[in-house]
């Protein structure tokens, strides 16, 4: 199939997470991750309906064998976790580069830097991004840096997905954040970090990678319901029930040349997420960076989907756009630019 007069791929592999619950400590971080092969199969019917054979894999010991049999043209990342373990989904770019396969996202550094979110606060920060001031607990024991000023969250270093991050992850007092830093820690067998929290707004950046960059901006809306709580942000349960939040756009030039920066500081590809804190003075803080984020159309309700929703651009453009330039970056060819809508204030 033609689009714009450049060839899609006949046959594309998409790569999803192998779920087990056996694999995750708790049920909130199997929720997380639960729906990869349903999510998958969505994706995949995009692709069908342009005319392209797909295979699905799961990201297990069986793939480096599968992947070699097919030989896909092109290849969909969508892996989050291999065996339970975000900092293992590095090893499939991995994989993708041994086969000589031309994939879409992050590559190994990109992906594994993703996956310790104290290293990227440190990157961002000694680049230039302003980042909430933080810390990083090994122990429950650490002693508390003085310089941190309450009130604090407290997250789990190494899995993204909001796991953990409920009503109950701010902290007022020393007492009630060593108890959670002691739950986290023993838990998930993992560092927790913590970090000031910011009172404000909460901001959601897709970046999508063309021949250029292009960032959408979106802010989080809550209901009037919501609008009184003490510390308002999207928490994990939020994820599993209607109408918590919505999105509106958001603009700001300042945001978008963060944004950039920071997905090049990274070492990302193709697409990313990026969630930032507004503060009263209007300060902007980088709270979470994900080079691979939850990718899909807007029926399963994802971030990125629900975004380029708001500058009128389609998950079918985006599919069309990343498979094109995965297959011209592999063949040494210049980037196609995106799609740029009449409407859409993205640069």
């Amino acid at each position: 199939m033609k689009t714009n007069g450049f060839h899609l791929p006949k046959k594309v592999g998409i790569i999803y997470s192998e779920v087990k619950r056996k694999y995750f400590p708790t049920e909130s971080q199997y929720l997380t991750e639960k729906d990869a092969y349903h999510d998958a199969r969505i994706v995949a019917k995009y692709l069908r309906r342009m005319k392209i054979r797909v295979h699905l894999y799961p990201g297990d010991a069986t793939l480096p064998g599968r992947l070699r049999h097919d030989r896909p043209n092109v290849v969909l990342n969508l892996v989050g976790s291999v065996k339970g373990n975000e900092y293992l989904a590095s090893s499939i770019p991995g994989i993708l580069e041994l086969l000589d396969l031309p994939y879409t996202g992050a590559g190994i550094l990109g992906e594994a830097l993703c996956y310790n979110k104290f290293l990227v606060k440190k990157l961002l920060e000694q680049n230039g991004i302003p980042v909430p001031r933080y810390q990083l607990f090994n122990t429950p024991f650490d002693p508390l840096d003085p310089t941190l000023r309450f009130p604090l969250i407290s997250k789990l270093n190494e899995i993204h997905g909001a796991v953990e991050i409920t009503k109950n992850a701010v902290s007022e007092t020393e007492k009630h954040l060593r108890e959670r830093v002691k739950f986290l820690i023993e838990t998930y067998n993992q560092p927790v970090l913590v970090e000031e929290f910011i009172v404000g707004r909460e901001l959601t950046a897709i970046l999508l990678e063309g021949l250029n960059k292009k960032v959408y901006l979106g802010e989080k809306v809550f209901p009037k319901t919501r609008q009184k709580d003490k510390y308002l942000f999207a928490a994990f349960e939020d994820q599993w029930e209607k109408d918590t939040f919505h999105y509106q756009k958001y603009h700001d030039p300042l945001l978008r040349d963060y944004v950039k920066k920071a997905f090049e500081i990274t070492d990302m590809a193709d697409y990313a997420k990026f969630d930032v804190r507004l503060d009263s003075s209007g300060r902007y803080y980088f709270i979470d960076s994900n080079s691979n984020p939850a990718f899909g159309p807007k029926e399963l309700d994802c971030a990125l989907a629900n975004i380029l929703d708001l500058y009128d651009i389609t998950f079918t453009e985006i599919l069309k756009r990343l498979l094109l330039n995965t297959i011209r970056d592999s063949q040494g060819e210049v980037r196609l630019p995106l799609t740029n809508p009449t409407h859409s204030s993205a640069a």
